[in-house]
């Protein structure tokens, strides 16, 4: 009976690892399958370490609750309709699945197995990318961007911030590989996901964040005394990508002429120029509430009521829209106080990492990295398959590194992190 149990919780704890990336139903079974077997776990495993336990040292947990928390709370005086505020206050439960793998993960074992579930379903993601470039037929891929923008099942801007990721934690996990050539396989693998990001894809925000990745990861290969380097690398990379990467160019390019265009015309009639119409409505929403913010779900409302008072023909937008950019966001809901608690959600995140042995700490602090820039032009934890895709990915990565302990006899990369 016991063996049965474990081997379900291995089950259910790969297909949440596996999920992220693909498709959203299967994405909602796993976080589905993932709750009732978290309340299992907390409720009924006496003979297994209890949550306290595990938990035991660690800032995120504590974290995650005091922001939903936050937002629950918040519901006293949110101004968004009662659907859009607990849609809203849904979204963001999401953040407990962070907790859930932290509680249902109990060895080193069962987080590698995950973590192997992890990378198979990316490389099948990546390679159904490229797959569509070649103008392969791919049954499976079910998005309307997929013959155009080669995105399986996502959009672009998701699958160009998945594959950013992947294409870190496979450098940064190259010595965990098994196998006689698993180190060269998984270089080779980020290799040709950095490739699908800069020549494949078009997301720019998946262009920045690899920049970053990349930038970070030199930097940690360098000696100390040249790590100060790190700060030219991000134009060094942007100069070269931009000769050698007519994607990247042609966005940069763009992202050029519809900021300037806004600037002349302040018409939120392009890509760029719609985002910076939402980010100055956003900061205007935060000025009017500073302290408390407008609760939770409150930006849609908050939104159509100030462009309503710029243009009276204004058409609303859906209760479940957001100013793609994750601080406003928790801004407008939350007032400063939200921005703040969502700086010190990362921070703590970060915080748990310093324990971790080198390779891991690295890998979890390439994806939070990740995650602070796709935040800064997205909602990224707001947003559906996105913001599943990290908070699943992070609850893995803190899990693998407080449940594998550094080696006597381990690589170099072993080390404890200053």
């Amino acid at each position: 009976m016991l063996k049965n149990t474990i081997n379900f919780r291995l089950a259910v704890i790969c297909l949440a690892a596996a999920s992220v990336g693909l498709s959203m139903v299967l994405i909602s079974i796993s976080k589905l399958l993932l709750v009732i077997l978290g309340a299992t776990v907390v409720l009924f495993a006496r003979r297994a370490p209890t949550s306290d336990q595990l938990l035991k040292g660690m800032s995120t947990p504590t974290a995650v609750m005091i922001a939903l928390a936050a937002f629950a709370f918040s519901l006293l005086w949110t101004v968004a309709p009662q659907d859009d505020a607990l849609g809203s206050l849904v979204k963001y439960g999401k953040l407990l699945m962070v907790v859930l793998l932290l509680i249902t993960i109990r060895d080193r074992r069962e987080a590698i197995y995950a973590l192997g579930a992890f990378a198979a379903a990316q490389t099948f993601l990546l390679a159904s990318s490229w797959m569509l470039f070649a103008h392969l037929p791919v049954p499976w891929a079910t998005s309307q961007m997929a013959l155009t923008q080669y995105a399986v099942f996502s959009s672009y801007l998701d699958q160009g911030i998945i594959s950013s990721v992947f294409a870190a934690l496979c450098w940064h996990f190259r010595e965990l590989v098994p196998g006689r050539f698993g180190r060269e396989l998984a270089i080779f693998v980020a290799v040709l996901a950095l490739a699908n990001v800069f020549f494949v894809l078009m997301g720019r925000s998946a262009h920045v964040i690899s920049i970053v990745l990349i930038s970070i990861a030199i930097m940690w290969e360098l000696p100390k005394k040249y790590r100060s380097l790190v700060v030219l690398l991000p134009f060094l990379l942007a100069v070269g990508l931009f000769f050698a990467s007519s994607k990247v160019r042609d966005r940069l390019t763009l992202v050029q002429t519809e900021v300037s265009a806004y600037s002349a015309q302040h018409k939120a009639n392009t890509s760029s120029g719609i985002r910076l119409d939402l980010w100055n409505t956003a900061l205007q929403a935060i000025g009017e509430h500073p302290v408390a913010g407008s609760g939770v779900g409150s930006w849609s409302t908050q939104f159509n009521r100030l462009q309503r008072e710029k243009d009276p023909a204004h058409i609303d937008i859906a209760g479940n829209g957001n100013p793609h950019q994750e601080f406003l966001l928790w801004g407008v809901q939350l007032g400063i106080p939200g921005i703040l608690l969502f700086a010190a959600l990362l921070f703590s995140m970060w915080r748990d990492t310093l324990k971790m042995a080198t390779p891991y700490a690295r890998a979890a602090q390439s994806t939070l990295l990740a995650l602070a820039v796709a935040c800064l032009f997205n909602s990224s934890v707001y947003d559906a398959q996105i913001g599943d895709f990290f908070c699943i990915l992070i609850g893995l990565l803190l899990a693998l590194g407080r449940q594998s302990l550094p080696e006597p006899n381990a690589h170099p990369s072993y080390k404890q992190p200053a």
